[in-house]
């Protein structure tokens, strides 16, 4: 059973968000209507052909240049309509027609002069697409460049079109005469023009004068004081005009008509062209969405788990770009496997623990849904069958729930739907009441998640949480590094030891008088106290032997380059 909760899932994570972003760098309706149709999977074979190809996209958009990307027009519709005898396509939609399947066409050569094992997957996609020919050049006997008929799209067409240019010719002769001839005789002034109306042409006229000018009338201005009058003269003339147009118009329905007979045959492999191009968008956005994070494929497993290197928040990092100065998110490292199911994150507030907690839930959501990630190369995904998050207030006056009942229910929820095949994601696991009471319900809680195996990343500030987290196998604390100097979050991730909340060094930084600080050291205890003095003390330790560690990392390196150097240079002395 594959599974996402609750309904408003990808909004609680921000998928919507996502989605929106890559509609927005798709070229048509096709690819526009597959963002629509994403959806979370678990089957790890298809994951991994959908993000392969992918991949392969993004590779091309790369290392390629000059991919076809101009006139993707769905013309699905077009084809089911001409499927009825005697139906036919509009001007416009032939016009899309043409211009789409020489997209398809150039798409096609695009790989063919490319058929080595760079593009396999896209390649392959190609290959199920057949071309006609004989349709874009029907076509381009019927319609020129611009979108319009051609005259020679038929004989009849050719004569019935110089016919009707010949008549208009010898109409508006005709008609400058007459305007000429009233302007000498003062019915309309020197400055008066021919006009239009109802598809003939007409001369304006004083309302005072209309009597002069023998001939239909039109219309008239808005203010009343002006009428359009056809001279009489011409009346026929017109007529005959307006009949060759019908003919233009039913010879152009023929011609249509004709040419849906002619491809009906084929309807269902051009339609199958419509889908290629859908399907082109669609990886097309996606490779534009990826390689803008720099998004890989990680290593798919058979079996749930997370272990990713240098993994990034990609809205987050969207909004950072936005930024002065353009700061740039910290990453994420994090593994969840076999022994280590379940990770409890502590730490101050706005220290990072929620962006963590939903990082894990928007990338292993994007994966399964065949999305690249943005993580380092060597990371690796897992499948999960469900995924269940419990993120954010959700009380309702209307039903009566409070934010820690809607909490419990989504508790029993999870407690009812979760397997070994589950990731669980809890922000603030436990508050909302009473803080010793809520504390125990919640460790209770974890135990059942624990032995029922499923892994999960949750936050916390309770103390009896971090405890039972070290004592208990497939539980581990996670804590959010803190600056004790500059009394700010640095939003990196320590996996091992918990927490501390930094309550007291923030409310002292805030400016919270010292006397009530000291009162709430009193009231909290020595014992507790000292725990979070400890827990301090372990992070602060933690960074310094994690800088240690960088700097010897890299003198290691260092001295690797210096060896090589040395190692050329000796090669190079003994050559001479």
């Amino acid at each position: 059973m594959k599974m996402v909760y609750p309904d408003n899932f990808e909004f609680k994570i921000g998928f919507d968000r996502i989605r929106e972003l890559l509609k927005e760098k798709c070229l048509s309706p096709m690819g526009i209507e597959k963002v629509d149709k994403i959806s979370f999977e678990t089957d790890s074979q298809l994951i991994m052909e959908k993000l392969s190809a992918t991949m392969e996209f993004q590779q091309l958009l790369i290392y390629e240049e000059n991919f076809p990307a101009d006139n993707f027009f769905s013309f699905s519709q077009c084809l089911n309509k001409i499927r009825i005898e005697g139906s036919f396509p509009e001007v416009r939609e032939l016009y899309d027609l043409k211009r789409s399947l020489e997209t398809v066409r150039s798409i096609l050569n695009f790989f063919r002069v490319r058929e080595d094992t760079r593009y396999p997957i896209l390649i392959k996609m190609c290959s199920r697409v057949k071309m006609y020919p004989y349709v874009i050049e029907s076509v381009d006997r019927i319609i020129d460049r611009h979108g319009n008929v051609k005259d020679n799209a038929s004989q009849k067409l050719k004569e019935i079109r110089s016919e009707i240019l010949s008549k208009n010719l010898q109409a508006s002769r005709r008609l400058t005469s007459i305007l000429k001839q009233a302007q000498t005789d003062g019915i309309v002034d020197a400055e008066t023009t021919v006009s239009v109306r109802n598809g003939r042409g007409v001369i304006p006229v004083n309302v005072y004068d209309k009597r002069r000018l023998r001939g239909l009338i039109h219309d008239q201005s808005a203010s009343g004081k002006t009428v359009y009058v056809e001279p009489e003269e011409i009346v026929e003339l017109n007529n005959v005009i307006i009949e060759l147009e019908y003919e233009e118009k039913r010879e152009i329905v023929r011609i249509l008509i004709q040419f849906a007979d002619n491809i009906r045959p084929y309807i269902d492999d051009l339609l199958e062209s419509d889908n290629f191009l859908g399907e082109i968008d669609f990886l097309r956005a996606k490779a534009l969405f990826g390689n803008h994070f720099r998004s890989v494929r990680p290593i798919i497993s058979e079996k749930p788990c997370i272990s990713w290197k240098g993994a990034v928040h990609p809205l987050l990092s969207m909004a950072f770009e936005k930024l002065p100065g353009k700061r740039k998110v910290v990453p994420l490292d994090i593994t969840l496997d076999e022994n280590n199911r379940i990770l409890l994150i502590s730490g101050p507030n706005a220290g990072g623990k929620s962006v963590c907690l939903k990082s894990v839930g928007l990338l292993q959501y994007m994966f399964q849904c065949g999305l690249t990630i943005p993580v380092e190369e060597n990371s690796e995904c897992g499948v999960f069958n469900e995924i269940l998050i419990d993120i954010g207030d959700e009380q309702s006056i209307e039903n009566d729930l409070s934010t820690y009942s809607s909490h419990l229910i989504n508790m029993k929820y999870f407690l009812k739907n979760c397997s070994d095949r589950s990731l669980i994601l809890i922000d603030e696991f436990g508050t909302g009441t009473e803080p010793m009471l809520g504390g125990a319900i919640a460790e209770a809680i974890l135990g059942e998640l624990n032995r029922r195996k499923v892994f999960g990343v949750l936050t916390t500030h309770y103390t009896n949480l971090k405890h039972y987290a070290s004592l208990t196998e497939g539980i581990v604390n996670g804590a959010m590094a803190f600056d004790n100097h500059m009394m700010q979050p640095l939003f990196q991730l320590y996996i091992g030891k918990p927490g501390s909340s930094f309550a007291f060094e923030i409310a002292r930084k805030i400016g919270l008088p010292e006397e009530i600080l000291n009162a709430a050291s009193e009231k909290a205890g020595v014992k507790n106290i000292n725990y979070d003095r400890h827990l301090k003390d372990i992070a602060r330790d933690k960074r310094y032997w994690e800088t240690k560690r960088q700097n010897i990392r890299h003198h290691e390196k260092r001295l690797e380059e210096l060896i090589e150097e040395y190692e050329r240079e000796l090669a190079g002395a003994n050559e001479v």
